[in-house]
């Protein structure tokens, strides 16, 4: 199945650190939090990838171009450098498609030209491109088969330290509890899609809102809860929490571990047409 990562965007709450370097390519330990995210997909055998360029596409394509396999693998070195074995790959079987999709545009835009790319896919993956997860992919794919959404998208609950404040009329603090006990579920960035997607999609409209809300009115968009791991990179904080679990437990890195916690739930928002 076909995965289609929005890579446009510029990182702006990351200034100071991602000036040079589109926000996807923003490393987490050795390794472009975009790379992560493939490695993810292709764990579940989704290895073909369309990348929806935008600010610094350059980047994303010098670093495929020139890919260092000994960044992250085991290898054999041997007769002064001249023969160099590697002991495991990262992506032999890897496709990759690289769409230059206009320095400023949304993302409803991104996806829209890249239409012609996915033609005849009956189904496809979409990501934000800057969150990880260690969501169980192919649970979330079984559901979204057997129904007749068009579209479905995964919702997390927010990481963060803010706490919601409940008052009365008067003014008077009823109540104050984490966000992350509260029911309120946020967008986490991962879609599953059915080519009818395109049909929805208006010039200039971006992908969640028009388009999504045509959707919700034909009863045909899924909403998949899953109160697992999930983290974006929206600020340098969120990065250094990244760091931090990189050099530990890397809850998303499923391909070095099976992950136990299959405890997610499907909410339908609406999925009959």
């Amino acid at each position: 199945m076909k995965v289609v990562l929005f890579c446009g965007g510029s990182g702006m709450r990351l200034r100071g650190y991602a000036d040079d370097v589109p926000k996807p390519m923003v490393t987490i330990g050795t390794r472009p939090i975009l790379w992560h995210l493939m490695k993810y997909y292709a764990h579940f055998g989704h290895k073909d990838f369309i990348i929806c360029l935008g600010y610094k596409g350059n980047v994303i394509k010098d670093y495929f171009l020139h890919y260092d396999e000994s960044v992250s693998n085991d290898f054999v070195w041997s007769q002064g450098g001249k023969n160099v074995q590697y002991l495991n790959r990262d992506m032999d079987d890897w496709t990759i498609t690289f769409v230059e999709t206009g320095a400023n545009t949304n993302i409803g835009q991104r996806f829209k030209a890249i239409e012609p790319y996915v033609k005849g896919e009956e189904m496809f993956l979409a990501n934000y491109g800057d969150g990880l997860s260690d969501l169980p992919l192919p649970a979330m794919l079984d559901t979204f088969r057997m129904s007749n959404a068009v579209a479905s998208l995964l919702l997390v609950q927010p990481t963060g330290s803010f706490d919601i404040v409940h008052t009365d009329p008067a003014g008077s603090v009823r109540e104050i509890c984490p966000l992350t006990r509260t029911d309120i579920w946020i967008n986490g960035g991962f879609f599953v899609m059915r080519n009818e997607i395109f049909c929805h999609i208006g010039p200039g409209e971006e992908l969640v809102r028009e388009p999504f809300q045509r959707l919700i009115d034909k009863q045909a968009l899924m909403a998949y809860k899953y109160t697992g791991f999930w983290q974006c990179m929206d600020t340098f904080k969120d990065k250094q929490h990244l760091e931090e679990l990189n050099l530990n437990a890397a809850p998303w890195k499923v391909w070095n571990h099976v992950t136990a916690d299959n405890s997610n739930r499907l909410e339908l928002v609406s999925a009959g047409r």
